[in-house]
């Protein structure tokens, strides 16, 4: 009867068997093709393997292609140093330079605002979550911080121009009073190994109110004198150069040329002498243009470039340069400039059309190099005071006579007759 019985169960097992089998190579089946389908996605979504060795070097980074110019405004564009849109440039930083580089496909970038604390000492590496941590967000009840519509863009080919964007809010209000801008990829838009983030240098975000009192670099001839450096709209120097008719910068340096004391005690000792030489050197940057000035008497006709600088002078019929002009009486010379400069208005303009250089700060440096001269000469005057001036290089042929350029004339208020002594550079 045992042998029945296990003989009865060894069947039923074997009909469970092949009853179960097919169930069970079912299962395996489904279980292999699903397994097979995530890893073929998978590899699809993998990069190829020359640009995957590229990502898990962890030398991608993401940077701002040139520095910001600054200062700046709320309201205002921000543009780079050279007054184009920022751009944002994929590199490898594995080698000893910096060199761009690019994916095969496009990345999302966006663009944010940073803490201008970050980094910490100024150290050049950091991690995504402290990158993100350190992003500045609008204050309560303020829009968001950058305005624009090129806050996200696509990164193609390794680079990535960035459009339109301002700032809404200043920096004034976050502990270090300053910005960075930076960019990031869009989180969960690239799934290769970390591509580091770009940011600036920090910056201060001024109240677009305080551009209407910003100065010029350079300044123009028709700027308000305000425009120069130490000297505050609506300050006290403003006024008393106000009240004295010196309304802008061409006004400025006629007189610091002409009447050099007189512009200085004009200014007062409220106007140090460090102060005088900041403004003096600002100002001097200025650009003169090509307009000179023709002031004629019965006998003679000279010409004046913007700033009361004779360039050359027709006497009794006879072209004289400023070279030739030191052989004249001093008093005599000085006193046409005096003259012309108290006529300013009622002389008669002309345009050069070939002039050699329009920019003081570009002429001297050209004149050092030719010359080996230094660009400033000094006006002694009152009270031993020492007042720069500078010139223009005018290579300038008016009416037969050539300009020499290293030659200027001392103005003082106190010049009697007698031989005049030319400046030169020195």
């Amino acid at each position: 009867m045992m042998v029945i019985g296990e003989a009865v169960v060894v069947n039923s097992l074997q009909n469970f068997c092949l009853a179960l089998e097919p169930l069970l190579r079912r299962v395996v089946s489904e279980e292999v093709e699903n397994n097979l389908i995530k890893y073929s996605r998978s590899f699809t979504k993998s990069p190829p393997l020359r640009i995957q060795g590229l990502e898990q070097s962890s030398g991608l980074q993401l940077i701002f292609g040139k520095k910001l110019m600054l200062p700046i405004f709320t309201g205002s564009k921000i543009l780079d140093v050279d007054s184009g849109p920022l751009q944002v440039v994929l590199v490898d930083t594995r080698g000893e330079q910096l060199v761009s580089t690019c994916l095969p496909h496009p990345l999302k970038i966006e663009i944010v605002v940073l803490d201008g604390d970050f980094p910490a000492d100024d150290r050049n590496t950091w991690t995504s979550e402290e990158f993100n941590n350190k992003i500045v967000k609008e204050r309560t009840g303020k829009r968001p911080l950058l305005a624009g519509d090129c806050l996200t863009v696509a990164l193609r080919d390794g680079f990535a121009p960035i459009g339109d964007i301002e700032f809404t809010d200043n920096s004034s209000w976050i502990r270090s009073r300053k910005f960075r801008i930076g960019a990031r990829v869009v989180p969960g838009s690239y799934q290769g190994v970390r591509i580091r983030e770009a940011m600036t240098e920090a910056f201060v975000v001024k109240d677009h109110r305080g551009e209407l009192y910003k100065k010029h670099h350079p300044p123009m001839l028709e700027d308000e004198v305000w425009r120069l450096e130490k000297i505050g709209k609506d300050g006290a120097f403003h006024k008393k150069l106000s009240a004295a008719g010196v309304n802008n910068v061409q006004d400025f340096l006629k007189m610091s040329t002409v009447e050099p004391q007189k512009l200085r005690r004009i200014l007062g000792p409220g106007m140090s002498e460090k102060m005088w030489e900041v403004t003096m050197k600002h100002a001097r940057t200025c650009e003169l243009g090509n307009k000179h000035y023709v002031f004629r008497q019965p006998n003679c006709t000279i010409t004046l470039n913007p700033i009361c600088q004779i360039v050359n002078a027709i006497i009794n019929g006879n072209t004289y340069s400023t070279r030739e002009l030191s052989s004249m009486s001093r008093g005599y010379v000085e006193n046409l400039v005096r003259q012309a400069y108290g006529h300013w208005y009622s002389l008669e303009e002309v345009v050069d059309q070939y002039p050699a250089s329009h920019h003081q700060g570009s002429s001297i440096k050209s004149l050092q190099q030719q010359s080996g001269y230094s660009a400033d000469f000094y006006n002694e005057g009152g009270n031993n005071t020492h007042i720069r001036q500078s010139t223009s290089a005018y290579h300038h042929h008016h009416q037969g006579a050539v300009v020499d350029p290293n030659i200027r004339y001392s103005m003082s208020e106190s010049s009697s007759d007698g031989e005049l002594t030319p400046k030169k550079f020195y």
